[in-house]
């Protein structure tokens, strides 16, 4: 219980330092609403779930080195860090071209489809948190591309000598099959963003990154120690996958419902 509360505090303190850092960079209202994003994305059950199939498969092919699952899991984190900031260097790029093209007023016009983007994200995670799957979908990664990602997400894994090499090329590949999970908030993290300069946006990207990455280096850290296994922490995101999406709908629908009025 001890160990649990201390993680829980030192990723509570991880994430305030970041949203401070941002809120050097952009202001109070800015950096709340792209902290409260990249959270969403954060408990997005997808990325957790991708990294645990890594996991399993590292301890699978060595079970006796803690150390490689360590620098696996790490690899695959640093994979998806990089992946994602390229995605959103170009994602601010395109908006910034389009934001260069229309007037101030149609901008802010451009901010509230936004929202309403954001909230239908959010009322589509809160169906899964009523009814997971119900309608036939999911927020996160079609049932259709799965045993593709897995394939994907394994095989450089068995294919190269070097586990580090394997799960960074693995976390690359993978990334393009988070995106239809992961794609809202960022999305619009990407609209507030494009009115900035190049460097505080790349900056206030890459800090939504480390937020975004921060479990996945929580639960790399945790199966290394040995405080849980890849199969409890499995089993926890089974048990909570609709809590998590009642958590990401409730701060997507804040959000955007605050973009629509325009209060952010």
């Amino acid at each position: 219980m001890r160990t649990r509360t201390f993680q829980l505090a030192g990723g509570i303190a991880v994430v305030a330092g970041l949203a401070a850092a941002s809120v050097l960079i952009a202001g109070v209202e800015t950096a709340s609403t792209l902290t409260g994003l990249a959270l969403a994305d954060a408990v997005n059950p997808c990325a957790l779930a991708v990294l645990l199939i890594l996991l399993t498969t590292i301890l699978t092919r060595h079970p006796e080195q803690r150390r490689k699952t360590l620098w696996a899991g790490l690899s695959f984190v640093a994979a998806v860090f990089v992946s994602y900031v390229m995605l959103g260097t170009l994602l601010v790029f395109g908006l910034k071209s389009a934001t260069e093209t229309v007037s101030s007023l149609q901008f802010e016009g451009l901010q509230r489809l936004f929202g309403v983007f954001a909230i239908v994200m959010g009322l589509l995670n809160f169906k899964d948190w009523i009814s997971h799957g119900a309608g036939g979908f999911v927020v996160e990664v079609p049932y259709s591309w799965r045993p593709s990602m897995q394939r994907y997400l394994t095989d450089p894994l068995w294919r190269f000598r070097s586990v580090v090499v394997g799960s960074f090329l693995a976390g690359a590949v993978v990334t393009l099959f988070l995106l239809p999970c992961t794609a809202g908030p960022y999305l619009v993290a990407g609209g507030i963003l494009a009115p900035y300069t190049w460097p505080a946006a790349l900056a206030l990207l890459a800090i939504y990154n480390l937020i975004f990455v921060l479990p996945m280096v929580a639960i790399t850290l945790v199966v290394y120690g040995g405080f849980a296994t890849v199969e409890q922490i499995s089993g926890w995101r089974e048990e909570s996958i609709e809590r998590l999406h009642f958590v990401a709908g409730t701060i997507l629908f804040t959000l955007g419902v605050a973009l629509v009025v325009g209060v952010v």
